[in-house]
């Protein structure tokens, strides 16, 4: 057998057990294992791979256990004869060829919708690969509690509730997850709901679309803050022709704008993109308006975690008493945001048709993902990590500050309470856009502002700087080759 058929990487994120297993499936796939052939001993393949002979000869055992390999006693371990003929059945010789495509669809005609053509977020897939992310949304690796989580995981996996991640539970939610997030989450933002008002979401994106889906007709006025979320103003736009964007200034969104909409949309905690924390006296204002209008308010709290000065404002929906307020939260920002977990709260009567909606779409959430996260906020993991983020990015939200002061005077302003991000405008004559390319080349990520803008035309002189996945001590670095690269284009 060829050497060039085994070997294996030291410096790959898998496992050496799991890049042996892998090395020999793929052989034997490709034929170059055949059926009933010998495969080096334990003691030869360590050798070769400069493993130890323990490591090889579980990976042996477990493909034994999978049916790929045979042990016969005293002569070692075999390609199993059983393999070939399974691969036969799947022989991609008969597979049907692809064939040229003759009056090929035309799309556009077909399509009811175009959501590629709208304007989004943009981000380098490769940004781990620059010296100098300020992009926002991600995680710093080097925060999480990769050994808790690879606990609860090992936990949920416990055969004694092997139920709770193996069945299809069509519409129903991880009861533990659920509680959890009625006891611990939501008490802190001063809200108080029961089980069956609490829906367990792919994220707090997905929670959005399923309320658009439920709420907004093709001419339901629905207000927006400008500058906004895109995403959001992106899902109404597919569903109604009436959004209409609301001027935010420094205590939120203007109430006055509002005048006769159904339902708006509002981030209160940490303004997106601006950081503004809704006052006080706007949120009430905000409250009055859709008692008297019957309108609706969606509040996407995504990181209510992450003030530094003085405590946590309340969630909007903490001061609803007629059921107006839809909230909606997310573990994936606190978490990690690949885990893609969120939740609404709302009405009985309103979950129960948001989850029968959801059934139609997904069922639900991953029950092996819910149980996870069930057990680390139940051990009191998500607590210890939200305290370990907090000291983290108050850090680097004083360094983040200092040095805009330094080397970007008069170009921001401080977020009162935190968030994870920076709101910077320029002079006006500054495009961002170009910016954001000319910096990219110097190793720098920034986030050029104008899409969060809903016209075409608006200012193109703003851009946003994350601290979340940016180390210490490559911030100011960052921010000084960033001023150089701007300096350039003044």
């Amino acid at each position: 057998m060829r050497d060039s058929l085994f070997h294996v990487e030291r410096m790959e994120a898998t496992t050496l057990q799991a890049q042996i297993r892998e090395m020999l499936v793929t052989a034997m796939l490709a034929g170059q294992l055949p059926a009933s052939s010998p495969i080096p001993s334990t003691r030869a393949m360590a050798k070769r791979l400069k493993v130890s002979r323990n490591t090889v000869m579980l990976a042996y055992q477990a493909l034994a256990a999978d049916g790929y390999l045979e042990a016969r006693e005293r002569s070692g371990f075999y390609v199993s004869p059983e393999l070939q003929a399974g691969l036969a059945a799947t022989n991609v010789s008969s597979f049907p060829k692809k064939v040229e495509t003759v009056n090929p669809v035309d799309w556009n005609k077909k399509l009811r919708l175009h959501p590629s053509g709208q304007s989004n977020i943009v981000k380098p897939p490769n940004w781990h690969d620059y010296p100098f992310p300020f992009i926002y949304g991600q995680s710093d690796p080097a925060l999480f509690p990769i050994t808790a989580w690879r606990d609860c995981t090992r936990q949920a996996m416990n055969r004694k509730w092997l139920d709770a991640w193996t069945d299809d539970r069509y519409s129903e939610d991880d009861p533990r997850l659920v509680e959890q997030i009625r006891q611990r989450i939501l008490p802190r933002r001063g809200i108080l709901a029961e089980s069956d008002e609490i829906l367990v979401t792919l994220g707090a994106q997905n929670a959005l679309y399923l309320l658009a889906n439920l709420l907004v007709k093709p001419h339901t006025a629905v207000a927006i803050e400008d500058p906004g979320y895109p995403d959001m103003r992106n899902t109404f736009t597919l569903m109604s022709d009436d959004v209409r964007p609301v001027a935010v200034d420094e205590e939120g969104i203007d109430v006055n704008g509002l005048t006769d909409s159904e339902i708006v949309f509002v981030t209160p905690s940490h303004q997106f993109p601006t950081n503004v924390t809704m006052s006080l006296p706007r949120r009430r204002a905000l409250l009055e308006w859709a008692d008297k209008n019957d309108g609706l308010i969606i509040e996407d709290d995504y990181e209510f975690e992450t003030n530094y000065i003085g405590e946590p404002t309340p969630a909007l929906k903490s001061l609803d008493g007629m059921g107006r307020v839809l909230y909606i939260g997310s573990l994936s920002k606190s978490i990690m945001p690949g885990l893609r977990m969120g939740y609404l709260v709302g009405p009985a009567d309103l979950i129960a048709e948001v989850r029968a909606l959801r059934r139609l779409m997904l069922r639900h959430p991953p029950g092996n993902n819910q149980r996870i996260v069930a057990l680390f906020l139940s051990l009191g993991r998500h607590d210890a990590l939200i305290a370990r983020l907090h000291r983290t990015y108050a850090e680097r939200w004083k360094i983040l500050g200092k040095a805009l002061t330094d080397h970007f005077p008069g170009w921001f302003q401080t977020p009162g309470f935190g968030g994870t991000s920076f709101w910077v405008r320029g002079p006006d004559g500054l495009d961002t856009d170009e910016l954001a390319v000319k910096a990219l080349e110097e190793g720098v990520v920034i986030e050029p502002g104008h899409v969060h803008f809903a016209s075409s035309d608006g200012p193109r002189n703003y851009f946003r700087l994350g601290f979340s996945s940016i180390a210490d001590e490559q911030i100011e670095p960052g921010i000084i080759k960033l001023a150089d690269v701007a300096k350039r284009m003044m």
